[in-house]
């Protein structure tokens, strides 16, 4: 998400300049108040001519934004986050050819009847990966799919990672692949998105 803005914020009689920050769970405001508020703490919300207007239990918050950023905000706070599997594209009709062992919970959830073994049947390949042999596998696989599939690589993340995002990408980038999106799937795992250069 990360929208970020400085405005006049009054909370409830308290009021004085803020950096406040929008994340995709929470709202963080930096200056003259201190606070982090969760999303799902928020109620009310709405526009009107003093700007963006919401409850904090029973405080009454107002972030004084110009009426298209206010617009912005709202529609974004009202929004539910994205899951894993939209981030994804995973859908009853949009299924996954999966390869490899899913243990975490996150992405079996996602992959929940929406997962094919049948190429055809595709629309792209989720592979988890821990070696370059499973990067083969995956390219091979993706070889059987419609052109223009996606490729999900799912590897682990962080400085601790064995085979972590350095080596994927160098892996894929030698067979012909470009990466075109990040996704956080836990703590440990990443799902990185590759497409065959044209």
């Amino acid at each position: 998400m990360g929208r970020e803005v400085r405005c006049q914020c009054r909370w409830n009689s308290d009021a004085g300049e803020v950096k406040a920050l929008l994340e995709s769970h929470e709202i963080i405001l930096r200056g003259h108040l201190r606070v982090q508020i969760l999303l799902s703490e928020v109620t009310e919300v709405r526009v009107d001519q003093e700007g963006l207007r919401f409850k904090v239990g029973s405080d009454q918050v107002v972030l004084e934004l110009a009426a298209s950023e206010a617009v912005q905000w709202a529609r974004r706070m009202t929004r539910p986050p994205a899951t894993l599997r939209d981030k994804l594209g995973i859908s009853a009709t949009a299924k996954a050819l999966v390869l490899g062992r899913v243990k975490d919970a996150a992405l079996k959830d996602a992959l929940r009847d929406a997962h094919t073994r049948v190429p055809a049947d595709a629309k792209m390949v989720v592979a988890v990966v821990q070696d370059d042999d499973g990067l083969a596998t995956a390219a091979k696989a993706y070889a059987a799919l419609p052109p223009k599939s996606a490729i999900w690589i799912i590897h682990a993340k962080g400085p601790e990672a064995v085979f972590g995002e350095r080596r994927v990408r160098e892996n894929m980038r030698s067979r012909g692949f470009v990466d075109t999106k990040v996704v956080a799937v836990s703590s440990i795992l990443t799902a990185t998105r590759y497409a065959k250069r044209s």
